[in-house]
Parts: structure tokens; C-alpha cells; sequence
């Protein structure tokens, strides 16, 4: 049963090791704020991990299988939703709000947790890590313990992120170039929320 788990957590941290849309957002915040609005967004990320884990383990892969216009409009509003985050991102010089360091928790909360849940596919990936490691009659104990190993990773790896770009060097080196990284982390965004809408279209049209 270790190498089940040791197999879930090298494949989830190779995962949230790629760049994407919840690096980006975390970084951003840490860089150009203070710690405590990442590490909200930080645990708002960790609660939408939660969800799509759990949702895999319920069977929703096979829902949006059976289903596939369901995986289609939530991709498409995750599209959306990534896509007005973008927008924000690259209107702004400061990190979602006019003023550095500012952003309510909740806010940063919210913020974390609908930029996870804007990608369903987050939830295939996890069904396909599931039935990949886990064994092919898992208890309600081992699959408990899968989520609870995701969440633990997602939790660590986020507040990892918030706490390394909201060191002082990281911070002074944003602030000399806000707009610039702001624009960047916009347009990082915007691909991926783009890519997600044409997917989407495509897979609706085609």
C-alpha cells in the first residue's frame, strides 16, 4: 500500500509542479503583496484540490463521460472565469486590487478557490491517477487517505509558493517591475484560459 500512495504523490507533485493558472496566481500574490493574501489564495486552491479529488473518487469522470456537455459548460465558464482573472491581472499593477498587499482574505480565498475549480478536467486527472495507483477494490479507507494525500500536497506546495515569493528580495524585485510581471502573469493566465475555450469549442463543434 506505500507505493500506492508514494505513486499518487509523485504524480500529483509532478502535476503542481507544472506551471499553471494556481502557480501563477499564488506567486503573483506573494511577489506583490503581503504573505497572508497568498496563503489564503494558497488554502482556496487546497479547497478546490479537494473538491475535484473527491469528486474523482465519487465517479464524476464517469459523469462527464456519460455526459459530456456537463464537462463542457463547466469548462467553458472555467474558460471564462480564467479569462476575466487574466484581464484583471493585466489591467492592474497590483496584484487584483489598487493597492499592494490589500487584497481581503476572503477575496484572496474565493480567488484561489474558483481558479482551481475553473479546469473539470482537473477532476479526469485525478480519477486517472486513482485508477492508475490504487488497487482495483480500494476501501473507503484507502480512498479517504488518496484525498487527504492530495490535499496535504496541494496545501504544502501552495503555501510553499506564497512563502518563497513573499521573501523581501522577491517582493523588492517585483515592485521594481510590477507592470511588467503583471502583464506577464495576465497573459499566462489568459493562454490557458483561452486554450481551455477553443478545447472546449472544438470538442463541442468537432
Amino acid at each position: 500500500m506505500l507505493t500506492t500512495f508514494v505513486t499518487i504523490w509523485l504524480l500529483h507533485m509532478a502535476a503542481l509542479m507544472t506551471p499553471g493558472a494556481n502557480v501563477v496566481l499564488v506567486s503573483h500574490l506573494a511577489a506583490g503583496g503581503d504573505r497572508t493574501s497568498a496563503m489564503y489564495a494558497a488554502v482556496g486552491v487546497t479547497m478546490g484540490a479537494a473538491v475535484w479529488s473527491s469528486a474523482a473518487v465519487l465517479g464524476v469522470g464517469a459523469l462527464f463521460a456519460g455526459v459530456p456537455s456537463t464537462r463542457l459548460f463547466l469548462q467553458v465558464a472555467g474558460a471564462l472565469y480564467l479569462l476575466y482573472v487574466a484581464y484583471r491581472l493585466w489591467s492592474s499593477h497590483a496584484p487584483m486590487t489598487s493597492k499592494p498587499g490589500s487584497l481581503p482574505a476572503a477575496q484572496a480565498l474565493r480567488l484561489g478557490l474558483f481558479t482551481n475549480l475553473s479546469n473539470p478536467k482537473v477532476a479526469l486527472f485525478f480519477g486517472s491517477v486513482f485508477s492508475t495507483a490504487l488497487p482495483a477494490d480500494p476501501s473507503a479507507a484507502v480512498l479517504s487517505s488518496a484525498v487527504v494525500l492530495v490535499v496535504a500536497n496541494a496545501l504544502c506546495w501552495h503555501v510553499l509558493l506564497a512563502y518563497l515569493f513573499s521573501r523581501a528580495a522577491v517582493q523588492n524585485g517585483y515592485a521594481a517591475h510590477r507592470r511588467l510581471f503583471s502583464r506577464v502573469a495576465g497573459a499566462v493566465v489568459g493562454a490557458l484560459g483561452l486554450s481551455m475555450l477553443v478545447a472546449a469549442l472544438r470538442e463541442a463543434w468537432w
